[in-house]
């Protein structure tokens, strides 16, 4: 399984340089917040899993659209949106993913029932996929992109405490602010900007 996994990671890589290290960062994030909230044994087990096979769909979106440095046009976008339904086809698909399902198909829904693929809101999320949705946003943030530069941590987590409630589980964007301002979340393996 973990020779398949590199396998994606790789291939996702490739097709996009601003992925590089992305679900192993997100996974790191996403691991220590859930300790954080008393996730222990298979439920981790779970979150690795869905955490390095999140992004897994984008495998089938064009590359020059990954790698666009300006706004997206209306098809370009819906291309980026079909990537968790596109990746929950792929995990269905082998029987040792099952467990990742929640993660690869959900984590770009909304707490307001403004994400996609399916609009749900709230409770309605999986909690694994707002889980992961934070730690997903925290890293992009902290990245740059072809289209922008990464922002600083603070402003990171500025922005995760303004959009709790909208876009974000306002408990888990709480306990990640508060988590990393206490030094119980981990840290990448890639530094951030750590000011403006």
């Amino acid at each position: 399984m973990g020779s398949l996994l590199a396998t994606f990671s790789a291939a996702l890589e490739a097709r996009d340089p601003y992925l590089k290290g992305h679900s192993t960062r997100v996974t790191a994030f996403a691991e220590s917040l859930a300790r954080l909230l008393g996730w222990r044994g298979s439920r981790l087990e779970a979150l690795q899993l869905g955490g390095s096979l999140h992004d897994v769909g984008k495998i089938s979106v064009d590359a020059s659209v990954l790698r666009k440095c300006g706004p997206l046009t209306a098809h370009e976008l819906e291309q980026i949106r079909r990537h968790p339904v596109t990746g929950a086809r792929l995990v269905e698909s082998f029987e040792d993913f099952e467990a990742a399902l929640p993660y690869v198909l959900h984590h770009h829904e909304r707490w307001d029932g403004f994400g996609y693929p399916h609009g749900l809101s709230g409770e309605r999320i999986p909690l694994e996929a707002r889980l992961l949705g934070v730690a997903d946003a925290f890293d992009a943030m902290t990245s740059a992109r072809a289209y922008r530069p990464a922002l600083t941590v603070e402003q990171a987590l500025v922005e995760l405490e303004r959009c709790a409630g909208s876009q974000f589980d306002p408990e888990l964007a709480q306990a990640f602010v508060d988590g990393w301002r206490q030094g119980e979340i981990a840290a990448p393996s890639r530094p951030v900007r750590l000011a403006i």
